[in-house]
Parts: structure tokens; C-alpha cells; sequence
């Protein structure tokens, strides 16, 4: 048996999570797809899969090789339709990655338009506020609000969103309204940090054609956009976010904008995707898809 097929048998194992359902969905022997496994693992060198009596278990270096094996199907399916009507109607999942806040608030609502379309392209799409290795998770494109540590990825777009500084009701009754950063003492805010141990990052203004930073006090820190907008709706401190993010409680009076004239730096967005000659016609649509919706954001 050749090694695609040997690669489509395992991913389906690991989606069922049965060598009897996958067997039955290959139109294969059971005793076929059990030895497939065998070969596979000994010709790879590894473990992929444990079994117990229950359940099949995934290994880490079975999880990497599930990824990629996705990859490289779905790269193998368009390749072998590209000269027909794929060029046209491109097909198969696109696999997407992006802070909660764009998800909720900008992409997933914006998203029936790419769906109407691109009806054969199924959108998996992940919200996180953490980076990702994105040939380990099988991700095709991310969306990031900081730029890559990763120098091969590819930058395809970049936009700039507007941010506000804000905070709850309650805290402006008990610390008072600041009119500017040289106002701040006495505040506080919500630590924002974007991996466990570290310091949480400063607040900054726009003031007088230059940028303040300022690291206040704080008694709760967060590594979550959801759980930093929902301590600053608490009262816990000064929060700064892209207004986009925040419309939605800044509308309903649960957070109230406060040195409107020193805002924060606008937020840069990246759209980036791994390197490589080839682009998938499905990757490609999303790529340009998102690139219009950076542009659109940015103009307001």
C-alpha cells in the first residue's frame, strides 16, 4: 500500500477514533488498516497511536503527523484539480487563527460573506490570544496582533485599528476621571500579560506627538483579551483595548472611555501564513478575503 494511502488511513483512524470505522470508511479489511499502522509506525519510527481497550490515544509526535498529513492531502487534492474547475470554485478546509476579539467581533460576523462565496470551503477557525506554531497545529493563516518571532512566515497584509483607554462606572466614582497620564497617580489597571511570568504590559499615550508609557499598579493581571475586558468591566482598573473590542460595553455604559484626547498607539494587525511557493486556491481566497477586511477596519 502506498504512503498516501497509508497517510489517508491514519488520519481517518484518528477522526473516528476506531481501526473498524476507518476500515469501513476506506471500503478496507480491518486486518488492512491495523497493518497499515504497523508499517507505518516502524517505517516512521515513532509511536502514533496507543490502544487501550477504550479508546485510542494520540501521541504528541502521532499529533504532529496528523497536521501534517492534513496538509499535504489537502495540498495533493487541489494540486490534482487545479487545472480544472478548482481555479474557479476552490474547495477544502482552510484552517484559521486569531485573537478572541476579531473573531467575535470583526471576522465571525463578516464570514457568511465568504462562505456565500466559497460554498465548497469549510472555515475551521480557532480564537486564541497566545502564539502557535502554525506547521505543528496544521494552520494555514493567522491573525495577530503582535508581529512573528517565526522570521520565515510570510506578512501578507497589515493593518492599524484604533484604541481607546477605558474603565468601569465604579472605579471612576472611587479613584476620579484622569484627563491626562500626568493625572494617573493614584490609579491603577488591569496587568495584561502575554505568557505566564511575565511583567504585564505598560499603559500607553499618545501625547503632544509622542508616545508615554506608564506601568501603574495592579492587583489582578490576566493573559486573556475576554478576561482583561471582563476585570476592567469589574473595576479592577485602567484597561486599553481596540475599540472594536470594546464597542459593545463602551454602547451598554459597562465601561466608559476616559482620556479621549491621549489615546493608546493604534493596535497593529498582522496577517501572516507559513512560507512556501505554493499557495492553496482555497488559502489563497481566505488570504485575500482577510486582507479586505484589514482594509475595511482600518478605514472605520
Amino acid at each position: 500500500m502506498d504512503q498516501i494511502q497509508a497517510m489517508r488511513i491514519f488520519t481517518r483512524i484518528v477522526e473516528l477514533q476506531s481501526f473498524s470505522r476507518a476500515a469501513e470508511d476506506q471500503n478496507l479489511p480491518r486486518a488492512t488498516v491495523s497493518t497499515t499502522l504497523k508499517r507505518l509506525e516502524l517505517r516512521l519510527g515513532v509511536r502514533l497511536l496507543v490502544r487501550t481497550t477504550r479508546r485510542l490515544h494520540i501521541t504528541d509526535e502521532g499529533e504532529l503527523y496528523y497536521h501534517r498529513c492534513l496538509q499535504l492531502l489537502d495540498a495533493l487534492a487541489e494540486t490534482d484539480a487545479l487545472f480544472a474547475h478548482q481555479r474557479h470554485q476552490p474547495q477544502g478546509n482552510v484552517r484559521v487563527d486569531m485573537p478572541h476579539s476579531l473573531a467575535r467581533e470583526i471576522v465571525i460576523p463578516a464570514l457568511p460573506d465568504f462562505t456565500a462565496r466559497y460554498p465548497q470551503i469549510a472555515v475551521m477557525l480557532s480564537a486564541n490570544d497566545s502564539a502557535i506554531d502554525l506547521l505543528h497545529h496544521g494552520v494555514d493563516c493567522v491573525l495577530r496582533a503582535w508581529p512573528s518571532a517565526d522570521e520565515q512566515l510570510v506578512t501578507h497584509a497589515r493593518a492599524a485599528l484604533p484604541q481607546v483607554t477605558c474603565a468601569s462606572p465604579g472605579y471612576l466614582a472611587r479613584y476620579g476621571e484622569p484627563r491626562s497620564p500626568q493625572a494617573l497617580g493614584g490609579h491603577q489597571m488591569v496587568g495584561y500579560v502575554f505568557r505566564h511570568g511575565q511583567q504585564a504590559e505598560a499603559l500607553e499615550f499618545q501625547q503632544q506627538g509622542e508616545t508615554v508609557a506608564l506601568q501603574l499598579p495592579y492587583t489582578l493581571s490576566v493573559s486573556g483579551a475576554d478576561a482583561y475586558i471582563a476585570a476592567g468591566r469589574s473595576g479592577f482598573g485602567l484597561i486599553q483595548a481596540a475599540r472594536h473590542a470594546l464597542q459593545r460595553e463602551l454602547a451598554a455604559g459597562e465601561l466608559v472611555e476616559v482620556m479621549a484626547d491621549c489615546p493608546p498607539p493604534p493596535m497593529p494587525v498582522w496577517l501572516m501564513h507559513p512560507p512556501g511557493r505554493f499557495i492553496a486556491p482555497r488559502v489563497r481566497v481566505m488570504l485575500a478575503w482577510l486582507t479586505g477586511l484589514l482594509q475595511q477596519m482600518e478605514a472605520g
